[in-house]
């Protein structure tokens, strides 16, 4: 698979909602916090759920207290889920499948997941030996979607998500160790490793963070103004309220739509292609 091919699988895997029988809105549980004022059980409509499978307060979700919606990403799963594992067969009018859609959901999305991973993984220069074993896993993963609800209802993912971490790990530090190469100076490549590190409020503003490994980093209300991220790692961090505005996040990796919804940013922040502006963002 060429470059582009994978760039362009990467950003079709946007959700459609007007395709999807409202299942983020159902099949998932919500807990009253900061992020919800309501709880709701998995599997029971959302108050604020329409006959239509639309929000009636989508215009105002964070000033209803709603931010954890504006937040979510399913990368597509649901409407895979709801046109071709059940064929375009809703909950609401076909009762008796509701159980089982909702358990299937969430199975879809983490499989959408792996395949946004792998299908950016493989949009890098990388050696071919590498992305043949990308490549691979991807077919693996896109024969998945195709199963039916039983077979999905099964599927060991630990199965699929050891290996496919360990190459995007593989990936990660070509990818990175490339870049510190071309970087004046002496680059260690150890002192650019912060995977799982507590980052938490850190003060980072204008800071040249290209090419940092931020693996499972809390980076939670981080203060990553201006700062470079090219080349970065972001599998796995917790951007809760960190804010980039003005950061150049143009190359960095495995940065997901939620991670970036669930930061702070501006009009100045520069974002990889696959990813979208939050319309909460200052503007």
């Amino acid at each position: 698979m060429d470059n582009g091919t994978a760039k362009n699988i990467r950003e079709g895997l946007t959700a459609d909602c007007s395709k999807c029988f409202g299942l983020c809105c159902t099949a998932l549980a919500i807990v009253a916090s900061t992020d919800f004022p309501i709880n709701k059980p998995a599997g029971t409509p959302c108050v604020n759920l329409q006959s239509d499978y639309s929000c009636q307060i989508h215009s105002n979700l964070r000033g209803r207290g709603f931010k954890g919606c504006t937040v979510f990403d399913c990368l597509g799963a649901g409407q895979v889920v709801s046109q071709v594992t059940f064929k375009g067969q809703s909950w609401r009018d076909n009762p008796e499948i509701g159980d089982k859609m909702f358990r299937v959901f969430p199975i879809m999305e983490q499989i959408h997941e792996m395949i946004a991973y792998i299908s950016e993984a493989l949009s890098y220069d990388i050696p071919h030996k590498l992305s043949d074993r990308l490549n691979v896993q991807l077919v693996a993963l896109q024969n998945l979607t195709r199963l039916d609800a039983e077979q999905l209802l099964v599927l060991d993912l630990a199965k699929y998500r050891i290996p496919i971490n360990n190459l995007l790990s593989e990936t990660s530090k070509y990818i990175r160790e490339s870049l510190l190469a071309k970087l004046p100076g002496n680059k260690n490549a150890t002192n650019y490793n912060h995977e799982r590190a507590d980052w938490i409020g850190k003060k980072l503003r204008g800071k040249d963070l290209r090419a940092m490994n931020f693996r499972g980093a809390y980076l939670i209300a981080a203060d990553l103004r201006n700062t470079d991220l090219r080349s970065a790692d972001f599998i796995g961090a917790d951007l809760r309220d960190a804010d980039v505005s003005g950061a150049n996040l143009s190359t960095s990796m495995f940065l997901t739509q939620m991670q970036i919804n669930s930061a702070k940013g501006d009009v100045k922040t520069t974002l990889p292609s696959q990813i979208e502006r939050p319309s909460h963002w200052v503007k």
